[in-house]
């Protein structure tokens, strides 16, 4: 089972690379990434937090039977709403982070076979998924550290 990286580990700050086989090892990789997030207690984790260095994340804020979410290759169409969130990360333990977010957002997504999903999120859902883009793009909470 891999590791979360730990800021400041400099893969962290990596741009993910999009997804073009929809197969098996995408299968045990995301498997592997559930497994990951519940033993450290997150409700989100992206593969770069794991030195997948592909565009891919998943989240699970309801821990409850069918509440686990995958996006691959994710996009954000739409947003609307700034609202303020006090976020922490996996990969920067016990450091939380004042953020402004959107409190609503649509994305489109693939599924693990490769079908496009499109998503209508708001509040926790969307701060989420906007936290686990920032990570495939290289992006992490303290870059926010100086928001107001």
């Amino acid at each position: 089972m891999s590791k979360i990286l730990i800021y400041p580990n400099k893969i962290l700050r990596k741009k993910s690379k999009k997804i073009n086989k929809f197969n098996n090892k995408l299968k045990k990789i995301i498997n592997n990434m559930f497994i990951i997030m519940y033993k450290y207690n997150g409700i989100g984790l992206s593969g770069i937090q794991i030195n997948i260095k592909k565009s891919i994340f998943i989240i699970d804020i309801l821990k409850k039977k069918n509440s686990k979410l995958i996006f691959i290759n994710p996009k954000i169409i739409k947003k609307k709403k700034i609202i303020k969130s006090i976020e922490g990360c996996l990969s920067i333990p016990n450091k939380y982070i004042k953020i402004k977010r959107y409190k609503y957002l649509i994305i489109k997504s693939y599924n693990i076979k490769g079908k496009k999903n499109i998503f209508y999120t708001k509040n926790l859902l969307s701060i989420c998924i906007q936290h686990e883009i920032d990570h495939i793009n290289g992006k992490l909470i303290i870059d926010y550290k100086n928001e107001k």
